[in-house]
C-alpha cells in the first residue's frame, strides 16, 4: 500500500489487520484534507473558508446502534441497563468484515490524543474512510507536534468506515448502523453513519470506562477559567447552554464539552469544538460565530446561499447543525487545555416547564441528586409526537456516554466537591413566566450576571430564601437582574396552575431518581425537597 504523510513507520496498519490498501493518508493537515474532501466530492466550501458538508441519514448519534463487547473483563463493571452488549465474537467477525471492505480504498489515519493530561491520556489512532472526517477528528481531539508522531505508539484504535452496511442477524445488531466498543482492548468500530460525532464520542466512551480506576472524574462538561485561577465547570445536555455560557471573552476557556477531574485539577479531553450553529448569530455568540467564518472550520449540514454565505436560521436538513473548529480559533482559548481545581459547579437545565429559579445553590448531597438526575425539558416541535414540554433525564447529563454505573461518576464528584470545597448552583436556561407556549426564555443578559455573580464569589454573600418545592438555595436580590424572575411562582399569572405543574415536575423527578435509591446514602435522598412527601 502507497503510505503518505507523517507517521509512525513501526506502526502502521498492517499490523492491526488491513492488507491490500491503495493508500493511506497519515496526519495530512488543513489544506490537504479539504483539498481532497472538494476533490472528492465529499464537501464545499463556503465564502468564508470553511468545509461545508452533510452528514446524510444521520444527523445526529444513533445512540440505539451502539454496543459494548460483553465479556468476563466487562460482564461486572459496565452498567447493562444502559448499554447494549455485542458478544466478543460478533465483534471479531464485525471487524474482519470491514477489514474487507477496506481493501482497494484509499484511507485517511490520524494520530491523536484524547486528553490534555499527559498521565491519564488515551493515544487514539483513527483511520477514516472520508477526508472530512479525518478533517473533523483532527480538529476535535489534541494534535500532536509533528516531532512527536515519530514515537507515537496508539492505544486506542477507532475504524470509521460509513459506506460499510452492517447486516443485523450476522452482528446481533439493531440495523445497518453500528458503533461497536471494545474497552478493553480499545477498539471502535463505525459503519453505516455518516455522522463525524460518533468518533469524538468513542473516545470520550473509553475515556469514561478508563479514568475512575484512576480516581479521575470524567465530564460531560465545558470549563473555563478566570482570572484569578478560579475555573468553573459546566454541566448541561444539548440546548442548555453549555457551549454558550462557558464561551465568555472575560475568561480563559478551556473546553467546551468534554474534561477530567483528578488530584492535579481539571483537564480538556479535546482539541476543538462542536458547537451547535441553528439560529447562530453574530451578536449574540461573536466567538462562535467568527470560527465558522474562516478555513479550517468544518461545517455539518448548514445551507449556504446563492453566494455561499451559510443561513444559520435554516434549519432545513436539521435543527442539529453544527460546526467543529480547533480550539485556538477562539482568541481566549487556554494553550495547555488544564486548569486548577474548579471553585464553582454549574449545572444547566433547560426547564420547560418554567419552573425551576433562574439559580440555586446546592449543597454537595443536592449537588449529586441533581447530577444523577440530569434533567432537562425538550420542547413541542423539536422532535415528532412532541406537543407539549416533555421531562428528559439523562444521568451524569451524558447517559449516552457512561458505561460504568452512574452512582460511580456520582460518587467520585460528590468526593472531589467535598475535598476541594467547590460551590454548586443549578442554572435554569428555560423558560420563565409560565411553560413552554406561554411564558418566555430566560433572558440570556439574566443568566450570564447571574452566572457572573456566582463566579466572582458575590451571590454566595446574597440573601437566599429555601425553595418550597426543591429544598435548594435560591437568591433573593442580585444586581442588575429582574427580581421578579429569581422566584419563579411569581412571573406566573396563574398561581394555581404553577403549584399543581411544579408538584408534576417534583414527581417526575421522584419517580425518576427511584433506580438511584439503592446507590445513595440518606442524605442524598433527603436532597430531593419535597419529592418524598409529593410521592406519598
Amino acid at each position: 500500500m502507497k503510505q503518505i504523510g507523517n507517521y509512525n513507520k513501526s506502526h502502521d496498519l498492517s499490523s492491526f489487520g488491513f492488507t491490500s490498501l491503495d493508500t493511506v493518508r497519515w496526519n495530512l493537515t488543513a489544506p490537504s484534507l479539504c483539498e481532497d474532501a472538494v476533490s472528492r466530492g465529499e464537501g464545499k466550501f463556503a465564502a468564508g473558508g470553511a468545509l461545508v458538508v452533510e452528514t446524510g441519514t444521520h444527523t445526529g448519534r444513533s445512540a440505539a446502534d451502539k454496543f459494548i463487547v460483553r465479556s468476563s473483563e466487562t460482564e461486572n463493571t459496565i452498567w447493562w441497563d444502559n448499554n447494549k452488549d455485542i458478544t466478543p465474537e460478533a465483534f471479531e467477525l464485525l471487524k474482519n468484515d470491514m477489514l474487507e471492505h477496506a481493501k482497494g480504498k484509499e484511507l485517511y489515519a490520524q494520530d491523536l490524543y484524547g486528553g490534555a493530561d499527559e498521565k491519564n491520556r488515551i493515544a487514539a489512532r483513527v483511520v477514516a474512510e472520508y477526508a472530512w472526517h479525518s478533517m473533523f477528528i483532527r480538529n476535535l481531539l489534541i494534535r500532536p507536534q509533528v516531532e512527536e508522531l515519530a514515537s507515537y505508539v496508539p492505544d486506542m484504535m477507532i475504524i470509521d468506515l460509513p459506506s460499510f452496511k452492517a447486516d443485523p442477524k450476522r452482528y446481533g445488531a439493531r440495523s445497518e448502523t453500528i458503533i461497536a466498543c471494545d474497552l478493553i482492548n480499545k477498539v471502535v468500530l463505525i459503519a453505516g453513519t455518516s455522522y463525524a460525532g460518533e468518533m469524538k464520542k468513542s473516545v470520550f466512551t473509553a475515556l469514561n470506562y478508563a479514568l475512575p480506576e484512576n480516581n479521575v472524574m470524567p465530564m460531560h462538561c465545558s470549563a473555563n477559567l478566570g482570572e484569578n485561577e478560579d475555573s468553573a465547570v459546566f454541566f448541561g445536555l444539548s440546548g442548555t447552554g453549555k457551549t454558550t455560557l462557558s464561551a465568555d471573552a472575560s475568561r480563559t476557556l478551556i473546553g467546551d464539552d468534554e474534561h477530567g477531574w483528578g488530584e492535579e485539577g481539571i483537564f480538556n479531553f479535546e482539541g476543538g469544538c462542536y458547537a451547535k450553529t441553528i439560529r447562530l448569530s453574530e451578536e449574540a455568540e461573536p466567538e462562535i460565530y467568527a470560527t465558522t467564518q474562516r478555513f479550517g472550520t468544518v461545517l455539518e449540514n448548514v445551507i449556504l446561499d446563492e453566494n455561499r454565505v451559510p443561513d444559520f436560521n435554516d434549519g432545513s436538513l436539521t435543527e442539529n447543525t453544527r460546526c467543529a473548529y480547533p480550539l485556538d480559533f477562539i482568541p481566549n482559548a487556554s494553550a495547555t487545555g488544564k486548569a486548577p481545581h474548579p471553585k464553582n459547579i454549574i449545572m444547566l437545565t433547560a426547564d420547560a416547564f418554567g419552573i425551576l429559579p433562574p439559580i440555586a445553590r446546592l449543597t454537595p448531597a443536592q449537588a449529586m441528586y441533581h447530577f444523577l438526575s440530569g434533567y432537562t425539558a425538550k420542547v413541542a416541535g423539536t422532535e415528532k409526537g412532541v406537543t407539549e414540554p416533555e421531562a428528559t433525564f439523562s444521568t451524569c447529563f451524558g447517559a449516552p456516554f457512561m458505561p460504568r454505573h452512574p452512582a460511580v461518576y456520582g460518587d467520585l464528584l460528590r468526593s472531589l466537591i467535598a475535598k476541594h470545597g467547590a460551590t454548586c448552583w443549578l442554572v435554569n436556561t428555560g423558560w420563565t413566566g409560565g411553560a413552554y407556549g406561554i411564558g418566555s426564555r430566560m433572558p440570556i443578559k439574566a443568566t450570564r450576571q447571574l452566572l457572573s455573580e456566582a463566579l466572582n464569589g458575590n451571590l454566595n454573600n446574597s440573601e437566599f430564601r429555601i425553595d418550597d418545592n426543591f429544598g435548594f438555595e435560591v437568591p433573593t436580590l442580585v444586581d442588575d437582574v429582574d427580581t421578579l424572575i429569581l422566584n419563579p411562582r411569581d412571573t406566573w399569572a396563574d398561581k394555581d396552575a404553577y403549584d399543581a405543574q411544579a408538584q408534576k415536575l417534583v414527581a417526575m423527578f421522584h419517580a425518576n431518581f427511584k433506580k438511584f435509591e439503592a446507590h445513595v446514602d440518606n442524605e442524598v435522598l433527603a436532597a430531593s425537597g419535597k419529592q418524598s412527601v409529593a410521592a406519598e
